[in-house]
């Protein structure tokens, strides 16, 4: 099925379903590791702390992501937009570790923080790439190719996560889920020659991802 598209599309869907495949590993038992290590068994104030969690993540995440857009926009070709989308998957894939050195409920506030700059760095830009380099009378069926690869893949690593937190541990999965993340900003590389210093497609309205 991938032998239809291009490089560019081919390597940001390998991308997509490293990197969201990683954080599958993690999402069911974020929960639970908060519950347990970050509140001691206080189940109460571990939903607040998870509360919170989503309220730094998802807000500096949107408020972050209209400037960086504006701004990736103002400086037209893909050179800001490959810089943008590997610096912010490294910065995420930092994060993980971040969690194993973590006893206090603002260290996981500070880490979701940096997690949220990182993909306020990525959305944007790795959408900006796609959608330039995409083929046309194809857009359709490229974009729902890239939902189902990484559907696929948080769903199954979903799955799997559970289970390893069961009988490894969350260190395991934070380790994991960091060093798959890193793994995708190498695949990033991949794309570098067919990085153009100019636009040179049309903007098409773009989905949402679950990370």
């Amino acid at each position: 099925m991938l032998k239809s598209v291009n490089k560019v599309i081919k390597v940001i869907i390998y991308w997509d379903f490293f990197i969201n495949s990683a954080w599958g590993l993690l999402g069911p038992v974020f929960a639970i590791f908060i519950v347990q290590n970050i509140a001691v068994g206080d189940t109460a104030e571990g939903a607040k702390i998870a509360g919170f969690t989503a309220l730094f993540y998802w807000v500096v995440k949107s408020i972050l992501q209209i400037p960086l857009g504006k701004y990736l926009d103002r400086n037209h070709g893909e050179k800001d937009d490959f810089v943008f989308m590997i610096s912010g998957t490294f910065l995420t894939g930092l994060v993980p570790f971040g969690y194993l050195i973590s006893y206090s409920p603002w260290h996981i506030y500070i880490f979701q923080i940096l997690h949220a700059i990182g993909m306020a760095m990525v959305i944007p830009s790795s959408y900006a790439i796609f959608t330039r380099h995409i083929d046309k009378g194809k857009e359709a069926f490229e974009w729902g190719l890239d939902s189902t690869v990484l559907g696929v893949g948080v769903g199954v690593t979903g799955a799997i996560g559970g289970v390893m937190a069961a009988y490894f541990g969350f260190r395991t999965i934070f380790i994991l889920t960091g060093i798959f993340t890193i793994v995708s900003a190498f695949l990033i590389f991949l794309i570098r020659k067919e990085i153009h210093p100019r636009d040179h497609a049309t903007h098409l309205f773009l989905p949402s991802k679950p990370f």
